[in-house]
């Protein structure tokens, strides 16, 4: 799946260590799921959704709306 999260932590200015530390999980595996090589549990998009201030919608591309849901 092509997912925004690599996008979203550039432009949020973090690497791909502070994004795993602040998931609790190994740079390794995050990295993974920016490439597409894990599929990211639900438990993760949503806390990557929180940190990136958007919706998972939009992480997974469904919609182009970065807003959140209110």
């Amino acid at each position: 799946m092509n997912l925004r999260i690599r996008d979203m932590r550039e432009e949020k200015g973090m690497t791909q260590q502070q994004i795993a530390e602040y998931l609790n999980c190994d740079q390794s595996l995050y990295s993974k799921y920016e490439r597409g090589e894990r599929e990211v549990p639900l438990e993760i998009m949503v806390n990557l959704a929180t940190l990136f201030e958007t919706s998972i919608d939009y992480l997974v591309r469904l919609t182009d709306n970065k807003q959140p849901y209110r």
